[in-house]
């Protein structure tokens, strides 16, 4: 169930995608681009923000520049760097990575049936201009998905057997299915009561 609280994250990109009116750094529809640093909140995000599709952009950009992938591959980067909780479907990367090339951020090359994406050099230009909100982004799905996998973790243990620790568990579980489509600002706040209850067990 906790994949359901990155879902947003993927509506919002896929949403992102459509008629095309182009910012000052080339990428359309995203209010002129990115926002400058003064304009983010906390590690790299506004307040409150979901990721959008110009930030699945540029995270594409990053992953392509460290070693040209197919759709499919980046798929899985993403994925794997969230801990299985964030993998956003071909619906929402393949426009993305169409997008970046029409703009001349990337170029496509063929392998075998499948496309393979690199960077330009114009594309790797814009992303070393943005690569501290391009390592925040990361950065963020990384902690996030981390929390979460250690949520997981918990509730996949057989070995409780007091009944109170088995109704709280039912309680917490309830309470973040009820989150799961929850803004990323809500999802911080859910974590830091986690980690919170965490430290509290632990004695920390």
């Amino acid at each position: 169930m906790y994949r359901h609280y990155f879902r947003e994250w993927a509506c919002r990109a896929e949403s992102a995608f459509g008629p095309r009116h182009h910012g000052r750094h080339g990428f359309g529809r995203f209010a002129g681009g990115f926002a400058d640093e003064g304009e983010m909140g906390g590690r790299g995000f506004r307040t409150g923000r979901k990721l959008s599709g110009s930030d699945l952009q540029l995270l594409i950009l990053a992953l392509i520049a460290v070693k040209p992938s197919h759709g499919y591959e980046i798929i899985k980067a993403l994925e794997e760097r969230s801990n299985g909780f964030y993998a956003p479907s071909p619906g929402v990367i393949y426009p993305a990575l169409t997008y970046l090339e029409e703009i001349g951020y990337a170029t496509v090359a063929a392998d075998a049936s499948r496309k393979l994406y690199s960077p330009t050099e114009a594309g790797l230009a814009f992303l070393k201009e943005r690569k501290e909100v391009a390592d925040a982004i990361l950065s963020q799905i990384e902690r996030v998905g981390q929390k979460m996998e250690g949520v997981r973790r918990a509730f996949s243990r057989e070995d409780w057997h007091a009944p109170e620790m088995m109704a709280a568990r039912r309680l917490l579980r309830s309470a973040l299915d009820e989150k799961r489509d929850a803004s990323l600002e809500e999802q911080r706040r859910i974590a830091e009561i986690l980690a919170r209850a965490a430290r509290d067990i632990s004695g920390n």
